[in-house]
């Protein structure tokens, strides 16, 4: 049963000034950023696997002569010395590529002094809107990225006969060529096509070419400018637009972007501006209708978007929150969809050749966040392109594995990106997190749990099984020195990390067992084990996981009161960094409950309180998935 959409927009009396103040639009293959500018109108575009390089791996070939060295040096408490060899020995190949922007449509109105402003963007619909009046005349344009036909649409309209007129132009920070074509005539092949050149990046070849084209119908004149298209003395005008690459698949670029294209325009073919309006509009609200969220609105609920924001501290307006959590199953349904990309760190939005983080796949902790809003907000089938990701990252880790640890099963570290790269990424601070991957199977799941979808399960049970392999064949015995006495018995992940997170009177984040490591792979084997019984799975994986499952290091309540980051009790109770992963135990685990485990759940409060959380680092989508998943928490408490 749908709920009733809830119309919820995000308006503002001014065009965006910066590339973050625009609309995002998207269908999961393409995304725009709509600035609704009256001088010039510019619509920003991504196609989702627009990325630098060519398929490539990045495993290290020197790790694992170096990994038994490594390991006696952190036992023997010279982390630091064991940073180093693995900064020099691990890190050999390149630390990810980069999803690169496809370049801007700009329409150049040249409409000053305009009055009546408005843009926003409906949730309830997907569109932007953006309307004022120029010289006694209204103007509006709505822009969509349909899910049902594949295309982005712009539609242009005045309020008087013939008193549209702008210049449409292509251009791109990355090199491109522009090719105009004006058919009189017939209007629906009057078009323009940009093909843009990927990017080499840290010495792997570009190997992807974007191809852009726009079909343009307009009720007035048309005509050639140079690399431009004049509209001249139309009343409406309509812009039809597309973008594909060669990409296929991790390994394969030998896709057609023309076919591709001609593919997707072809489907659009006779089909009025109100047919598509509407097919866009019924394919999206199949997803966007299924979840309502009623809270109380305040006087200022009707503020533009920007100073409600502002204004939201008196705690009065609840609404925002509720079109917040709307807002990040907008951005989710809109940047990853079946048969597509993941949604990036960014989502499908990116407006620079060198975007903060690459724009990459960031799986200790970005990457997992993205999707927390996909099974609460009954947006189930957004996750699909994440759960292809993780077959094809036990594909290359698999490779991993081997080479540099030589362990069975599947390993990706913490950062990963279209070429599904599944070595360490960056450097030890960050990268020599080799629970990433295994991180990312419990989302597979958390999916059957919702789903009851054993076909499901049995499809991605040897996924989940990989990871459990490669965690029992990697972690070792601890050995019974430094601060912990009694570990004689633990199994721990060594060499690893918290991410980005290192303890008090160390130099270096490098440890063994880090908490987030030991609650993650409670997690992979707890679940691995348990989709085993559902499935009837041999009892061997099931005794030897259980065997390592029993000695994996409980958690520890240090000095503080809080909960140990690690195995030693090297937690500042003044530190302010914004990663606080020994809490995934408490979420989006449930390996912590007041309940049953009430000193626990005590400590980890503490931690809170003594942690302050608001740094940056995560992407807008997730920040928006972090409510998601806090009331899917007390609704399910």
């Amino acid at each position: 049963m749908s709920a009733t959409a809830q119309q919820h927009k995000l308006w503002y009396g001014k065009p965006a000034s910066q590339w973050l103040e625009a609309l995002p639009i998207g269908n999961s293959t393409l995304g725009a950023m709509v600035y609704g500018g009256t001088d010039t109108e510019e619509i920003q575009l991504n196609e989702e696997t627009f990325w630098s390089g060519s398929p490539h791996n990045n495993n290290s070939p020197e790790a694992k002569a170096q990994l038994p060295y490594v390991r006696q040096l952190i036992y023997d408490g010279k982390e630091d010395q064991a940073h180093a060899i693995i900064d020099k020995t691990f890190f050999k190949g390149p630390h990810g590529m980069k999803y690169l922007p496809l370049g801007s449509l700009k329409l150049k109105l040249e409409h000053k002094d305009v009055s009546d402003y408005h843009r926003e963007l409906d949730l309830s619909t997907a569109l932007v809107t953006t309307s004022y009046k120029y010289n006694g005349v209204k103007y509006e344009r709505t822009v969509f990225a349909s899910q049902a036909d594949k295309v982005i649409v712009v539609q242009l309209k005045a309020g008087k006969k013939k008193a549209l007129s702008f210049d449409l132009s292509f251009d791109s920070p990355l090199p491109s060529k522009v090719v105009p074509v004006i058919a009189k005539g017939d209007r629906q092949v009057n078009m323009m096509t940009a093909i843009v050149d990927g990017a080499d990046h840290e010495g792997i070849k570009a190997g992807l070419k974007a191809q852009c084209k726009v079909l343009i119908e307009a009720d007035g004149e048309v005509e050639l400018e140079g690399e431009a298209i004049s509209v001249e003395d139309a009343t409406t005008a309509t812009l039809y637009i597309t973008a594909a690459t060669n990409f296929v698949n991790y390994n394969d670029i030998s896709g057609n972007p023309v076919e591709k294209i001609n593919h997707a325009f072809a489907g659009i073919q006779g089909k009025s501006y109100k047919q598509l309006l509407k097919s866009h509009i019924r394919k999206y609200q199949e997803q966007y209708n299924r979840v309502s969220l009623m809270l109380p609105k305040s006087e200022n609920s009707g503020l533009e978007t920007d100073k409600r924001l502002a204004a939201f501290a008196d705690g009065k307006d609840m609404d925002m929150v509720s079109l917040m959590m709307q807002y990040g199953r907008y951005l989710l349904i809109s940047s990853s969809q079946p048969s597509g990309q993941p949604a990036n760190l960014q989502g499908v939005w990116n407006a620079q050749v060198n975007a903060p983080w690459d724009s990459k796949y960031t799986i200790n902790i970005n990457a997992e966040m993205n999707y927390w809003p996909a099974l609460v907000g009954n947006i189930a089938e957004t996750q699909q392109p994440l759960f292809s990701m993780i077959r094809d990252l036990s594909e290359t880790g698999a490779v991993t594995a081997k080479e540099m640890y030589g362990c069975k099963g599947w390993v990706a570290h913490h950062n990963t990106d279209l070429w599904r790269v599944s070595g360490p990424i960056d450097g030890t601070t960050w990268g020599m997190f080799p629970t990433g991957g295994a991180w990312l199977t419990t989302h597979l799941w958390q999916h059957y749990l919702y789903t009851g979808d054993k076909q499901f399960l049995e499809e991605y049970y040897p996924v989940m099984k990989g990871a459990a392999d490669f965690l029992v064949d990697y972690m070792q015995t601890y050995p019974a020195n430094g601060e912990v006495k009694n570990a004689a018995g633990w199994l721990v992940s060594v060499p690893t990390v918290s991410p980005e997170h290192g303890p008090m009177g160390k130099r270096t984040t490098v440890t063994a067992g880090s908490t987030m490591d030991n609650q993650i792979i409670f997690d992979v084997l707890t679940q691995t084990i348990a989709a085993a019984k559902v499935l009837g799975k041999d009892d061997a994986t099931l005794s030897t996981l259980n065997a390592a499952l029993k000695r994996l290091p409980p958690m520890q309540i240090g000095r503080y009161g809080q909960l140990q980051e690690w195995m030693i009790d090297g937690d500042d109770p003044k530190d302010e960094h914004r990663h606080i992963s020994h809490l995934y135990g408490l979420y989006p685990s449930n390996q912590i409950s007041p309940y049953s485990h009430p000193d626990l759940f005590t400590a980890a409060a503490n931690t809170l309180n003594q942690r302050n959380t608001a740094g940056s680092g995560t992407s807008v989508l997730s920040s928006v998935s972090v409510y998601l998943r806090m009331t899917d928490s007390v609704i399910h408490t």
